[in-house]
């Protein structure tokens, strides 16, 4: 499995505190990128630009994926747009929230 599957496998592990539901089905993280070094760079966003559990999601990510083998520097780039809507969470996600 490479890196960057192992990185998003771990990602379904960090869960929302507010909805509980992790970031992957809820459509947060938009992009992972691995480079020769095997530093990680993760492009997410949250719900909402407010979010309060803004920086614990953030820490639960770097502590999770910091806990892979081999991995270098983590850069976490959190981003605002493409703004986060519904329609980017998994059909499970949707389900558990209502939405489906």
């Amino acid at each position: 499995m490479s890196l960057e599957n192992k990185v998003g496998a771990a990602l379904f592990e960090v869960i929302d505190p507010e909805l509980g539901i992790n970031i992957m089905d809820l459509g947060l993280i938009y992009e992972i990128e691995v480079d020769g070094q095997d530093n990680v760079k993760i492009v997410m966003t949250l719900t909402t630009p407010g979010c309060p559990m803004h920086d614990s999601i953030k820490a639960g990510v770097k502590r999770r994926v910091s806990q892979i083998e081999g991995v270098g520097n983590i850069d976490i780039d959190l981003v605002w747009e493409p703004a986060w809507n519904p329609s980017k969470m998994s059909d499970r996600a949707k389900e558990r929230l209502g939405f489906a």
